[in-house]
């Protein structure tokens, strides 16, 4: 008899023409909120690789996870960005504008 199980893996990348990052993997059990997101992903790990690949010269756009629409995050990117689209600016979810998912999954196989 076979067992199903369900496992989640939560991961962060940036994406760009210049190239990406590595993927950065959330501890299991670790809940995104608005400080893990600001404190950990942004400016711990995404933003300074990010920062290296480009030479600091980059647009920064995010998913509509909530911890990534909060205003404090939202305020972080703001003040700490050299360029950064808003919320309201970002495009529908769209399989064409997720290139994410590709990454993820050569790496996992």
């Amino acid at each position: 008899m076979y067992t199903t199980l369900s496992e989640t893996v939560m991961v962060s990348v940036g994406v760009s023409k210049l190239g990406c990052t590595d993927l950065f993997f959330v501890e299991p059990g670790v809940k995104i909120n608005v400080v893990y997101c600001c404190d950990v992903l942004l400016m711990h790990k995404l933003l300074p690789v990010v920062g290296q690949i480009s030479g600091n010269k980059f647009v920064f756009q995010q998913d509509s996870a909530p911890a990534h629409r909060a205003c404090e995050t939202i305020e972080l990117l703001r003040r700490d960005m050299p360029d950064f689209i808003s919320p309201e600016q970002w495009p529908p979810n769209s399989p064409d504008l997720n290139p994410v998912d590709y990454k993820i999954w050569a790496t996992m196989q």
